[in-house]
């Protein structure tokens, strides 16, 4: 399958951020990517997770897939490192995110974000907490696409600002949720 971002999977920070209506699809690209990883890592990986806006159906998002591994424990990130790197995953670490390792896509694989996630950590519960909360909660998720499109219109050319602008909305559903 062609990626979407361009041919190739990796996605880099000079891709302009373009968000597409929902494809019903992409629950079939994440469980072929899922397929193909659970191959690579065996018993490594707890679970393959599809998260971000791609795993939310109806939701409009950039046409990359987004996925957590979830291992054991920290000492597992290392052996599934080896194994991923052994199948043209690039290990980026934490990119200043504690307990999220990320690796960059072979060129030729379908657009994906891949991380890796101790069972325990922070950041996969964030991950599930949100996309399981723009599942159940439809008004949520409307206003979320209103903002991920806004925010690409006005910073399609630059990733980091794109995230910026989605974040304090993130921050403040997950404190919602927390409250109720």
């Amino acid at each position: 399958m062609a990626g979407s971002q361009g041919t190739r999977g990796a996605v880099t920070a000079a891709d302009p951020v373009v968000i597409r209506d929902y494809d019903p699809r992409w629950p079939q690209t994440f469980a072929a990517l899922r397929q193909a990883l659970a191959a690579v890592l065996g018993k490594t990986a707890l679970t393959i997770e599809h998260v971000g806006s791609t795993a939310v159906p109806g939701l409009p998002a950039k046409p990359i897939i987004d996925m957590d591994v979830v291992v054991a424990d920290s000492g597992s990130v290392t052996a599934a490192v080896k194994m991923l790197e052994s199948s043209g995953y690039r290990f980026r670490g934490d990119l200043g995110v504690a307990g999220r390792y990320a690796l960059r896509a072979p060129a030729e694989a379908v657009p994906h974000h891949l991380y890796l996630c101790p069972n325990d950590s922070a950041e996969l519960r964030r991950h599930r907490r949100f996309r399981d909360l723009l599942r159940a909660h439809e008004p949520t998720a409307r206003a979320y696409a209103a903002l991920k499109r806004d925010a690409a219109q006005r910073h399609g050319n630059d990733r980091t600002a794109y995230t910026d602008a989605k974040s304090a909305f993130i921050a403040h559903v997950l404190s919602q949720a927390e409250e109720t």
